[in-house]
């Protein structure tokens, strides 16, 4: 039996952080959790590139072509879609979602959702670095992990 694990060790190659400008007071402090988290980790800060979309809903076509560059060994995904008075958070929000994933299974790489769906600014700063933790870090050590484990497993 062959078991495979990955670790969160950075794998040799380019990091790409994709993240939403709206809402920037909430995704610069997720931002700032990816960059320690893969800092901390190994990855030269010189091996992580950042490109800023307009909105989550832009992130999916953002994630796409970095993806498909082939200069990356992972995409980390970050924003903040916050509910408001209208239905706007339920397309935005799942579009985004589902548009990554799509990203993530035909590129072959991981890409990863840090982005916030809250119900308040209030969780959505709890979740930016103070009572949650940061969820921009996890996003970036999901990156990791994940691309450590993919190195592992012989392509078809």
């Amino acid at each position: 039996m062959t078991t495979f694990e990955g670790s969160m060790t950075a794998n040799p190659g380019q990091y790409a952080i994709a993240c939403s400008r709206f809402n920037d007071l909430i995704v610069d402090r997720l931002l700032h959790g990816a960059l320690d988290a893969l800092t901390r980790h190994g990855v030269a800060a010189d091996d992580i590139d950042v490109a800023w979309a307009p909105g989550a809903w832009e992130l999916p076509v953002v994630a796409q072509r970095l993806a498909r560059s082939d200069r990356y060994v992972a995409v980390i995904c970050l924003g903040a879609v916050i509910r408001g008075a209208t239905t706007h958070f339920e397309l935005v929000a799942g579009q985004c979602a589902a548009g990554l994933q799509r990203v993530a299974l035909e590129a072959d790489i991981p890409v990863t959702f840090g982005v916030l769906t809250t119900e308040t600014i209030e969780q959505a700063i709890e979740r930016a670095g103070t009572k949650v933790g940061n969820k921009g870090a996890e996003a970036a050590l999901a990156a990791l992990e994940t691309a450590h484990l993919l190195s592992q497993v012989p392509p078809r």
